[in-house]
């Protein structure tokens, strides 16, 4: 595991987890995310969408799911399933990487992504009573 103080962590040979959130809200997160990238050594792991641009899903370390609770996501495990990082294909038609794991490298941090939802959350409510 990279030391604290960065969201990503090294997959090794346990299946991920992954995050599903609203398209909207894991959007803005992957650019809170990015925008903390620049100061500092952080960035977002890969990032799926499905087909109809409806969610992103984050892979995260196994076993995050366990203890998960952020309100309007979910975490799911793999539960093993074969995935592993270099392994993932998204089922043809059902989704994409939004983030390809070549692309960014390992998972991202469990508390960084809740950190990152949390002010996406607030920033899309804040733009939506702007209205």
């Amino acid at each position: 595991m990279e030391s604290a103080g960065t969201n990503t962590q090294p997959l090794g040979c346990d299946a991920p987890d992954l995050v599903t959130v609203p398209a909207r809200q894991g959007l803005e997160a992957v650019d809170i995310i990015r925008r903390a990238a620049a100061s500092r050594a952080v960035g977002v792991g890969p990032v799926l969408h499905d087909d109809a641009g409806a969610t992103l899903g984050f892979l995260v370390p196994p076993g995050t799911a366990d203890a998960w609770d952020l309100p309007g996501s979910a975490c799911t495990q793999t539960n093993g399933r074969g995935m592993r990082l270099g392994d993932v294909l998204p089922a043809p038609g059902d989704s994409g990487w939004l983030l390809p794991p070549e692309a960014v490298g390992a998972v991202t941090d469990p508390e960084v992504l809740r950190a990152a939802l949390g002010e996406a959350a607030r920033l899309i409510e804040a733009a939506d009573n702007c209205r």
